[in-house]
């Protein structure tokens, strides 16, 4: 089966980030092609984006190159980056934490009122 024009694209952005990080990591293509369980010309491939890579793959790759998929699929952009709570939102919660209970409760119900208040 020919590979589209963006899957073309997708896989050689693909392979130029693998082979960055396996060089920051100083890693051989050989080594690397080792613990994949792959030759040497087949990892050579997948890096110039001749090949497309086997999903199954990217987790172990991941790992190995010590990145998250994100990273490795180049996701690492303003949408990805909003899974967890605001770094503001984080030192909130953290200064809450450590406020004695009742100024804990009192909080809460602040935050509870403002929340019911918006679901009107």
């Amino acid at each position: 089966m020919a590979i589209s024009q963006d899957e073309r694209e997708f896989f050689a952005a693909l392979g130029s980030r693998i082979a960055q990080q396996r060089k920051d990591q100083n890693i051989t293509q050989v080594q690397l092609a080792e613990t994949l369980g792959i030759s040497q010309p087949t990892m050579n491939a997948y890096e110039s984006g001749y090949r497309r890579m086997p999903v199954s793959t990217l987790p172990v790759l991941a790992r190995v190159l010590g990145v998250s998929l994100e990273d490795l699929l180049g996701e690492t952009n303003a949408a990805t980056k909003k899974r967890g709570p605001a770094p503001k939102l984080a030192q909130h919660m953290e200064r809450i934490s450590q406020l004695p209970k009742p100024k804990q409760r009192f909080v809460m119900q602040v935050i509870e009122s403002v929340l019911a208040q918006q679901g009107r």
